[in-house]
C-alpha cells in the first residue's frame, strides 16, 4: 500500500510553481496539512509596500488545500481543485513567512470539502481564509 502522506509531499515537491515560490511542506496526514511559503522580493506585489502578491497567496491556500485532501484517510490518490473561495482580509506583513493550514473535513464519492486559513508572524490576526471542494479521484 501507498503512504499517501509520502505521494502527497512528492506531489507538491514536483509542482514547478510550488518551487518556484519556495514553498514547503511542513506537516501532513489524517486530512491536515501545513505548508509555509518563505519571504521573496521576487513575489512581491506592491513594490511601494513590499506586500507579496495575492496570487502568491491563493497558491500557497490552493496547494495546502489540495494536500490536506491527499492525506485524508478516506480519499483513495490525487484531486483537483473544483472551486476555491478565498477572502483577503489584510495584507501579509513584509519580510514575513506566510503559513497555510488545510483541513478536509468531508469527502463524499466524488468530492471533498476543504477550509484554510493563511498566517503571518501574527497567528491570531489572518491573512486570508479559503474553503473549497476538490474532486475525489477513483473512489
Amino acid at each position: 500500500m501507498v503512504d499517501k502522506t509520502v505521494l502527497a509531499r512528492q506531489f507538491i515537491e514536483a509542482i514547478p510553481h510550488a518551487r518556484a515560490l519556495g514553498l514547503r511542506l511542513m506537516q501532513i496526514g489524517e486530512g491536515e496539512a501545513e505548508i509555509s511559503m518563505p519571504y521573496n522580493e521576487d513575489l512581491i506585489g506592491d513594490p511601494r509596500t513590499g506586500v507579496i502578491h495575492g496570487g502568491a497567496v491563493s497558491t500557497i491556500l490552493d496547494t495546502c488545500c489540495g494536500a490536506a485532501v491527499m492525506s485524508h484517510p478516506a480519499a483513495p490518490g490525487g484531486t483537483a481543485t473544483i472551486d476555491l473561495r478565498i477572502d483577503y482580509m489584510r495584507a501579509a506583513t513584509p519580510g514575513q513567512t506566510i503559513t497555510a493550514r488545510a483541513s478536509c473535513y468531508h469527502i463524499t464519492r466524488n468530492v471533498a470539502f476543504v477550509r484554510a486559513t493563511a498566517i503571518d508572524e501574527d497567528r491570531d490576526d489572518p491573512v486570508a481564509t479559503a474553503s473549497g471542494s476538490f474532486t475525489v479521484e477513483g473512489k
